[in-house]
């Protein structure tokens, strides 16, 4: 399944995030804890050069804290990257950023020069509730819905330390199509977007794998399913979702799994790890680089037969 969501005023975020970039000195992006690959924006790692980038992982209260912390070592390996996890409800760690942003650039708070960093994320990632903590007011609209902030605001957080809001943006396409469906079950992508069915599925899989024995306590199970079907199919009945003829209502038993993931009903999980990311991003460059070699093979085997009917 392959989840392309791009609304125009994203295009124009994506346009103005490149006009200011010249005068920005830090990167601020804010992912989901969840699913830190996944809830990043690769055209942040294009536009950003070699600006220093703070890595937020937010909602980390609703993520694997053993996996959260594999994540923050993998993150900080990288050059010029400073990562720190984030809870949806302490605000404590958060005011710390206005004074990491400084150290980051010691050259200019030295000197006393006004520092400008900006602040991204995809879409209902808690970026707007971020900036209300720092900011300590509304300054951010706040919603549970994507796409709540549609316009680019200049926001003062310290004495010559200025904060640049940009709306959550996904990208125009999603390579790795695992990702689209990680994005789908967080909440990242509305729902209209995908067919419930399809994401439970993609959910159920991974929790099998990664979280056999919470699935099998939270929906009462006396042996472990062996496949997606068989999940959604015992949830269905434990639950009612039970159609006349006796026959599971898989849509009703879906939208039930993944509001349970959504809200933490499951506990915490984290959908993805680093080396599995790494795996599948070499598998699906792969199937690309294959379609577009046949892609070429096909119009250059139309580009003969037209010289060979010219003949």
């Amino acid at each position: 399944m392959a989840i392309n969501w791009f609304p125009g005023h994203m295009h124009k975020a994506q346009k103005e995030i490149k006009e200011i970039l010249p005068q920005i000195d830090v990167v601020i992006e804010v992912c989901d804890a969840r699913l830190p690959f996944s809830s990043e924006n690769p055209m942040i790692t294009e536009i950003r050069g070699d600006k220093p980038l703070i890595k937020i992982l937010n909602k980390s209260d609703l993520a694997d804290p053993e996996l959260t912390q594999v994540w923050l070592d993998y993150l900080e390996s990288q050059h010029n990257v400073k990562a720190i996890a984030l809870t949806t409800d302490n605000s404590a760690t958060a005011k710390l950023i206005p004074s990491l942003i400084r150290k980051l650039v010691p050259h200019k708070d030295a000197t006393g020069k006004q520092i400008n960093a900006v602040i991204m994320g995809i879409p209902n990632v808690g970026k707007s509730t971020l900036i209300n903590t720092l900011v300590g007011k509304t300054k951010a609209k706040v919603g549970n819905e994507p796409a709540v902030t549609k316009g680019q605001q200049r926001i003062r957080l310290e004495d010559g330390l200025y904060l640049f809001d940009t709306p959550g943006m996904l990208w125009p396409k999603i390579a790795n199509e695992n990702s689209g469906y990680r994005l789908a079950v967080s909440g990242a992508v509305k729902d209209t977007a995908f067919d419930h069915e399809d994401i439970a599925f993609f959910a159920a899989e991974y929790l099998l794998q990664a979280y056999p024995e919470r699935v099998m306590t939270r929906y009462k199970l006396e042996h472990t399913p062996q496949q997606e079907v068989d999940l959604i199919e015992a949830i269905g009945k434990n639950r009612g979702c039970v159609k006349s003829g006796g026959h599971v209502d898989f849509h009703k038993a879906s939208a039930i799994l993944i509001n349970e993931i959504r809200d933490k009903t499951l506990g915490a999980l984290t959908f993805e790890l680093p080396e599995m990311v790494i795996e599948e991003n070499e598998r699906f460059a792969k199937l690309e680089a294959e379609k577009v070699a046949a892609r070429e093979a096909k119009k250059a085997a139309r580009g003969r037969g037209r010289k060979n009917k010219r003949k």
